[in-house]
């Protein structure tokens, strides 16, 4: 059985009521118990912190015994590179997810610490972006 782990960075915690035109008005948690009835082969772990130094503590503690990460750092990816140097450090593939285009949103989202660090980059395609990343980590 593979084991990836979900880590969310600040903010993610609300998920549904959190500018729903942009983020939607699924919450994390219920959208967390699809994934995991869709994928009963996979032990899906989840972490949300809106800590920049806890986020890092689970990117290395998770980083060497799952078989995949997928990240949403939130605000932190466009200012920590104490992130992605975390990334850069462990051995497990990660994949980074934004719920929103970021391309399309503010100057300062196009800025990533974190995209060169990582396998791949799913934007702006909503919560089934995670959905996608899963789906990659699992082949």
């Amino acid at each position: 059985m593979k084991k990836i782990t979900i880590i969310n960075g600040p903010n993610l915690n609300l998920l549904g009521k959190r500018e729903p035109a942009i983020y939607g008005s699924e919450g994390f948690e219920s959208y967390l118990d699809k994934l995991r009835q869709n994928n009963p082969n996979v032990e899906i772990d989840y972490i949300q912190s809106n800590i920049e130094g806890e986020l890092i503590d689970a990117v290395q503690k998770s980083g060497f015994s799952s078989d995949g990460i997928i990240i949403n750092p939130g605000g932190y990816t466009h200012t920590s590179v104490a992130l992605g140097d975390a990334i850069a450090s462990i051995t497990a593939p990660v994949i980074e997810v934004h719920i929103s285009n970021v391309q399309a949103r503010e100057d300062f989202r196009k800025i990533s610490h974190i995209s060169a660090k990582v396998k791949g980059t799913i934007s702006g395609l909503g919560l089934d972006g995670y959905a996608l990343a899963l789906d990659y980590l699992k082949k």
